[in-house]
């Protein structure tokens, strides 16, 4: 038989990650796409909707769920971000389940752990930032682990410095079976543009601001449009506070705050879209709208049933 025409086949599959916040889900499925889909902070709970992102090449494509990090709820929008991380692990092919190298297991990872017990999902120990430990400190991670479940596959990475992700992206296409291209090759989400432009907007939020106005704030698109010129996108949002104190200090002294958010968002969009933009922000009070059905609803975190 003649191997030089035998048909090469074309692998694709689901992937969902998950882990406790702010173990690197986001950093990972920023480097393996090549771009930024999901934002990235150093504060817990910053992903709250599942992301899709799309790595395609000759061999395959694979579809990652980026998920919210799995936590004790405090409200129901706490609530919802764990029901679409959890809900996540029958719909898919594999399971990343991401940990970070420099923290004990703790309570947050064994109630993942118990949860992964009751899937068939293969599930992979993808040990993240390998590159702020020894490595010898490796072996007695992977020996704990190994102890509280089964893993398909234990894989050492390092997604901010990229190191052995090859091998990590090598070893899930491996685990995929023959199937379709859901997505045309060089797309690489399918999460329309307002939506990401939103969540860029929400990074710079998180990145500049602390304590409790991180986790109070949401951020919609109210128009976005070209300009007659062809070249300039024109974007006006609205960033959510549930305190008139917090809208103060998103404004800022003489709205130096709010300009700050305003120019680092523009030049991520501008990245992004590849075009001038011109964005104007201003700041809308909601009491309480993480525990409003209606306000979570209209924000885009409850379907419609």
């Amino acid at each position: 038989m003649d191997k030089s025409k035998t048909k090469q086949v074309f692998k694709s599959g689901f992937v969902s990650i998950v882990g406790r916040p702010n173990v690197g889900k986001s950093t990972l499925l920023n480097h393996i796409v090549g771009q930024k889909i999901a934002i990235m902070s150093n504060k817990p709970q910053t992903t709250r909707n599942k992301i899709t992102a799309v790595h395609t090449t000759s061999e395959g494509q694979i579809i990652f769920l980026d998920t919210p990090g799995i936590h004790k709820p405090k409200s129901k929008l706490g609530d919802y971000m764990v029901s679409i991380a959890e809900n996540t692990l029958n719909e898919v092919d594999l399971v990343l389940f991401v940990i970070d190298a420099t923290e004990k297991r703790g309570a947050g990872d064994e109630y993942i752990i118990e949860r992964l017990k009751q899937v068939k999902t293969p599930v992979f120990l993808v040990i993240n930032k390998i590159d702020k430990i020894h490595p010898e400190a490796i072996l007695p991670i992977i020996d704990d682990y190994r102890q509280q479940l089964s893993f398909k596959q234990i894989v050492p990475i390092s997604a901010l410095e990229g190191n052995n992700t090859q091998s990590l992206l090598a070893a899930i296409y491996n685990e995929m079976e023959e199937g379709p291209m859901y997505y045309p090759a060089d797309q690489v989400t399918d999460h329309p543009e307002r939506f990401i432009v939103a969540e860029l907007i929400r990074e710079k939020v998180l990145q500049m601001t602390r304590e409790e106005i991180p986790h109070s704030i949401a951020v919609t698109v109210e128009e976005m449009k070209r300009g007659d010129d062809g070249k300039t996108l024109y974007i006006y949002a609205a960033i959510y506070t549930e305190r008139d104190s917090q809208k103060g200090i998103l404004i800022g002294k003489k709205g130096d705050m709010l300009k700050e958010i305003g120019r680092r968002a523009r030049m991520d969009i501008e990245r992004l879209m590849g075009d001038k933009v011109f964005l104007e922000l201003w700041i809308k009070v909601k009491k309480d709208w993480r525990n409003q059905d209606r306000m979570l609803r209209n924000f885009g975190f409850f379907d419609e049933k």
